[in-house]
């Protein structure tokens, strides 16, 4: 029997987006599949009860029921660290390998070194978002030496109302960010129904579009040795970063 590649996504409990998407990307390699474990998150602000939301000893009782699986990796399909600082990331990162033995990756940490290894320090950034949320966003970028030179946010902050932003209110916020000529734009939010309109849009616009489903996906990859080329017609990251 060949090997499988078994992939374990961390899940936003209300998230209806990144599940689909995943699965989708995947579908077309052999012996690839996604494997999905939830815990809650609701809300998406600065407020205390929010923020709470993404304390490490949940997170890790989800990443322990996807080692029971036995998966390749784990991933954290969420882009928390977005606002809390991209060093809660790293933290759960280790502290995921520590408990189960699988390495770890987030939709974050591989959109920054996509960021990184592409020299794509001019970025623009569609989001969701709350106008205090998006600005934490940038901030935390800006410290770090990534310079957002265009944005659009929708002032959302109801988790699941962001499955419902249609494709092409998307697509003009691309659209828009794009006429900035930033060296990448990334739709940030892991439930922004978005990775399968990246193709489309980086055709119409030039700019590599990195959204933060692909991202994890094409570490998750990467992590259990699999070749990213393989995943056809979602985008330039899988092409073109290696």
């Amino acid at each position: 029997m060949t090997k499988r590649t078994l992939l374990g996504m961390l899940t936003p409990s209300s998230n209806t987006s990144l599940e689909p998407m995943t699965s989708a990307m995947v579908a077309g390699l052999p012996g690839v599949s996604a494997h999905f474990a939830r815990f809650t998150v609701t809300e998406i602000s600065l407020r205390d009860q929010a923020l709470g939301q993404f304390d490490d000893s949940k997170i890790l009782e989800a990443a322990k029921l996807l080692a029971d699986a036995k998966v390749d990796v784990i991933g954290w399909n969420g882009t928390s660290s977005g606002w809390l600082g991209f060093e809660a990331d790293e933290r759960l990162c280790r502290r995921i390998t520590e408990a189960t033995g699988i390495p770890a990756t987030t939709s974050v940490l591989a959109l920054n070194e996509i960021l990184t290894q592409t020299g794509a320090k001019d970025f623009g950034l569609v989001t969701p978002y709350l106008d205090d949320v998006q600005e934490k966003i940038v901030a935390n970028y800006d410290r770090s030496g990534y310079n957002c030179i265009a944005e659009k946010h929708l002032g959302l902050h109801v988790n699941f109302s962001f499955s419902e932003v249609t494709e092409d209110q998307i697509r003009g916020m691309v659209r828009e960010v794009a006429k900035s000529k930033p060296k990448a734009i990334s739709t940030f939010c892991t439930n922004l129904k978005a990775a399968h309109l990246v193709e489309e849009l980086e055709n119409e616009t030039g700019v590599p579009i990195y959204d933060t489903i692909s991202t994890v996906v094409w570490k998750s990859l990467k992590l259990a040795g699999y070749d990213t080329t393989k995943v056809k017609g979602w985008g330039r990251l899988f092409r073109e970063v290696i």
